[in-house]
């Protein structure tokens, strides 16, 4: 057998040591990184072009705006003098209270300690003890019967606890709950609560939730329409445009990007608009409400949007501005067929 033919026998002989490829993949990491920068781009590009063609025409882009800016901000103000409602209603002095009337046996000593352990319950605010003697001496003074009372031996009138039940969570089972839990103590002998205006305010506040919670979806559907058919026009001027780039392989989703940043700019400078027209108006109450709060000796402010609600105001007129695009770009774009 010839020497080359031997050497090549044996190098086929030999036993091949199969080593594991530990190296990464550089070129599928490369590969992958140019297809990022190139999304990143074309998102980038889409983002400036649908910035400029909003600037293209200001007139129109701003009134666009400023209706969607008073569309949102019709539902937030709402929303703002509902929390301020609230508020007031918390902090209402006296307006909500439960009048104690004491067994007769019980001394004013007994009474005074009793409205101290009531400060224990968790469920109340404030007690206030008003001694026999006090309620007959200002009973007297508005009543006009100053000389029959005289008359009479004793004091017929008991010891008076008025409890002011904690209103952080208007809740009318639980004020209820805690009126029976009050009469059934040996020291009261009847518990007085007007609860009809408290209902009425309980059933004013839901039913004013829920006209706003309406109205919101009503004003959300009409940002929708408006920004959907600003968009249809402007798919409709550049018809021409989208047919072209179609021909030339251009995807649904390349041509659809710059019309959903743009539903996104409507819906940003609308809510910036919004929240802007909520501050003047925020500004031109304080003063009138601080005057009338002032003849009721309140230091009640106006509570305004604050950071988190500003950004959820504008972040709500952006998700607005992009579904609303979305869905007008994939119901007209279909349509445009350059076949």
């Amino acid at each position: 057998m010839p020497e080359r033919q031997w050497k090549n026998k044996r190098r086929l002989m030999k036993p091949v040591n199969k080593r594991k490829n530990t190296r990464p993949n550089t070129s599928f990491k490369s590969e992958l990184k140019r297809r990022f920068d190139m999304w990143l781009l074309q998102h980038l590009q889409a983002f400036i072009f649908s910035l400029g063609q909003f600037a293209k025409y200001p007139l129109s882009s701003l009134l666009t705006s400023a209706v969607i800016g008073i569309s949102l901000a019709l539902p937030a103000s709402f929303y703002m003098l509902f929390d301020n409602v609230r508020f007031v209603s918390s902090s209402w002095d006296g307006s909500v209270q439960v009048t104690l009337f004491l067994q007769t046996e019980i001394n004013d000593e007994q009474a005074a300690t009793f409205a101290n352990k009531l400060k224990d319950n968790k469920n109340i605010n404030e007690t206030t003890f008003i001694k026999r003697a006090d309620a007959l001496a200002e009973y007297q003074k508005l009543s006009g019967f100053a000389d029959a009372l005289n008359a009479l031996d004793e004091n017929p009138l008991p010891n008076v606890i008025l409890v002011k039940p904690e209103l952080n969570n208007i809740n009318e089972s639980d004020t209820e709950a805690l009126i029976k839990e009050l009469e059934a103590m040996p020291e009261v002998d009847a518990a007085q609560y007007d609860s009809q205006w408290f209902k009425r305010l309980l059933y004013l506040l839901d039913i004013v939730n829920r006209v706003i919670i309406i109205l919101s979806t009503l004003l959300a559907v009409g940002v929708l329409l408006i920004i959907g058919n600003t968009i249809r026009l402007s798919i409709y001027n550049r018809r021409a445009e989208i047919e072209i780039t179609k021909l030339f392989g251009g995807t649904d989703s390349f041509i659809q990007r710059p019309f959903l940043y743009s539903g996104l700019w409507y819906g940003a400078f609308g809510g910036i608009i919004a929240w802007l027209l909520i501050g003047i108006s925020m500004q031109l109450l304080r003063g009138p409400v601080k005057q009338l709060a002032n003849l009721y000796a309140s230091d009640f402010q106006l509570i305004g949007l604050g950071f988190f609600n500003s950004l959820l105001l504008v972040g709500t007129g952006i998700a607005l501005g992009l579904f609303g695009s979305w869905i007008s770009v994939k119901r007209h774009l279909r349509d445009i067929d350059p076949v």
